[in-house]
């Protein structure tokens, strides 16, 4: 598990949806079967009868679409959503990089937003916003007054409208106002980018969208690829996307016409994915570095790197989330996401887990004429490409390019296991309540601005105790002694977040993570690692 983040970052767009989806359609549904038919009515008589005798009155979208719709398609599996018109918008600006919003990524608490960072032309770059800024007022309501839901409902519904901030700049004490007008911000899926040491690049893709290939290839050269040793490529908390995007980033590193997927369901015909002819192409050697939010499109790249034998994959065992969804644009500009079968491993593995008491009961196997496999029995079923019901499918060993055995079950095994930097419970409610960064502000506030090589001093943790302490929260001895090294860290990223901006903050907290200093320390083995030894 990823350390976890000490503040809400929100970018005045609403939550995303990542869905594993190779593409966004629209389609007539056929004439239902006579059973639908009477099914449909019965549903009708008895929305009815509720609509008549219910002692409050009946909203019908209430009552179908968050009741009747969405408790169908809960029975089936947890992929299965109905989209509203907002969310549907929001999967097709995501499909395309983009969103609507101001291009902020905030610091959010009780009573508190500072802007962590501004995209490159978005308004609020335009603006002249930019790292510390405080946002007091937002159309007239004052940030202090208003409880932590009510602030970040207020930030997601402005994203969309004409908006005017009061901000407050560091080193001042009075506001001034600023009137935004929202704009179409690209949100680049490649969020981190930075040189490990000397000849080591290191990326973290955030998701996949259409867009992802362009940008890791983009990355590499500015990180100049050409003398670079090694990429430690970080999949961690990425939850898929585009499963085209993934094909894409695969072809950056395989060879050609080297297969990644198959997809195979029983209304959809089965489908192949193979690494078409990129222009550019990387052959250094490569860490993958997951955990158990890497999932989907995630997968599927990590999954094929490694039964590739391409690269080593680090951290944690994966999600397990490898189905089809095919998204059907509905009336009303909303949508429907269906599962409609499974994808499959270059050896014939299923990502996806089993999940009992749905139609993912089992996981399902690949057949042997499409995968490269070199064993034997399938469960029967299994080849419609969504599990058999009668039982778990038959046992079948599975194996990468030079016969190293890879896991299955759902999900993807790492090469080598990395357990994440344990939280404990002190740190993880210092973190949520956001005390660190506003200790941080505090800092800043009376000490000035501090250097890009600043180093917490002792007497720093020392106020740090004595500021928890004043607003009565307990500083356990036993938690606070083992602490020292993380909130020296954490201390550091959030001076350098308000500072020198996100990007900075970002490449300090990472090098600091024991995970990651790991997974960039497996270069000089990989090619042991990739014989099986």
């Amino acid at each position: 598990m990823k350390i976890p983040a000490p503040i809400l970052r929100v970018a005045l767009l609403a939550a995303p949806l990542f869905l594993l989806a190779p593409r966004l359609f629209s389609q007539t549904s056929p004439a239902p079967p006579d059973d639908v038919t009477s099914q449909a009515v019965r549903f009708t008589t008895l929305f009815g009868v509720v609509e008549q005798h219910h002692m409050e009155p009946v909203d019908p979208d209430h009552a179908i679409f968050d009741g009747g719709i969405r408790g169908m398609l809960a029975a089936l599996d947890p992929f299965c959503a109905f989209l509203d018109r907002d969310q549907f918008e929001l999967l097709k600006q995501q499909a395309r990089g983009e969103a609507l919003g101001f291009g902020s990524i905030l610091y959010v608490t009780l009573g508190k937003v500072l802007i962590l960072q501004t995209a490159q032309s978005s308004p609020s770059w335009r603006a002249g916003l930019g790292p510390g800024d405080e946002i007091v007022e937002i159309n007239g309501q004052r940030v202090a007054r208003l409880d932590l839901q009510s602030l970040v409902e207020l930030l997601k519904s402005s994203r969309s409208r004409p908006v005017r901030l009061g901000v407050i700049h560091p080193g001042k004490l009075v506001a001034e106002d600023f009137d935004l007008n929202p704009a179409e911000v690209a949100l680049p899926s490649v969020d981190k980018i930075f040189l490990w040491s000397p000849g080591i690049a290191y990326l973290h893709v955030s998701s996949f969208e259409g867009k992802t290939p362009q940008e890791v290839a983009a990355a590499l050269d500015r990180l100049d690829a050409p003398h670079l040793k090694g990429l430690l490529l970080d999949l961690r908390d990425n939850h898929g996307g585009m499963v085209d995007a993934a094909v894409g980033v695969a072809s950056l590193f395989l060879k050609p016409n080297d297969l990644v997927l198959t997809s195979r369901g029983r209304t959809v015909p089965e489908k192949v994915y193979r690494t078409p002819q990129h222009p550019r192409h990387y052959d250094l050697p490569i860490v993958v570095l997951v955990n158990g939010n890497t999932a989907s499109a995630a997968e599927v790249l990590a999954a094929a790197l490694q039964e590739h034998d391409r690269a080593i994959i680090a951290g944690e065992p994966t999600y397990g989330k490898g189905v089809v969804q095919s998204v059907t644009e509905l009336s009303e500009q909303t949508g429907l996401a269906l599962t409609s079968g499974q994808y499959f491993t270059p050896s014939g593995r299923s990502i996806q887990r089993p999940l009992p008491g749905t139609a993912l009961t089992f996981a399902s196997l690949d057949q042997p004429a499409g995968a490269r496999g070199k064993t034997a029995e399938i469960a029967a079923g299994a080849d419609s490409g969504l599990p058999a019901q009668a039982g778990p499918p038959a046992t079948r060993a599975f194996h990468t390019d030079n016969g190293r055995p890879v896991t299955p079950g759902g999900g993807i095994t790492p090469d080598v296991a990395i357990p994440a930097r344990p939280i404990d419970p002190w740190l993880a409610f210092l973190n949520q309540r956001g005390y660190l960064t506003s200790y941080a502000e505090e800092y800043l506030t009376t000490h000035g601005k501090v250097p890009e090589s600043f180093e917490p001093p002792p007497e720093m943790l020392a106020n740090l105790r004595a500021s928890l302490e004043h607003n009565r929260v307990r500083v356990p001895d036993e938690y606070w002694s083992k602490d020292q090294s993380y909130l020296k860290l954490r201390l550091k990223v959030e001076l350098t977040n308000l500072v020198f901006g996100l990007a900075r903050g970002d490449e300090l907290e990472t090098k600091g993570d024991p995970q990651a200093q790991q997974a960039a320390d497996l270069f000089p083995r990989i090619p042991q690692i990739l014989k099986g030894h």
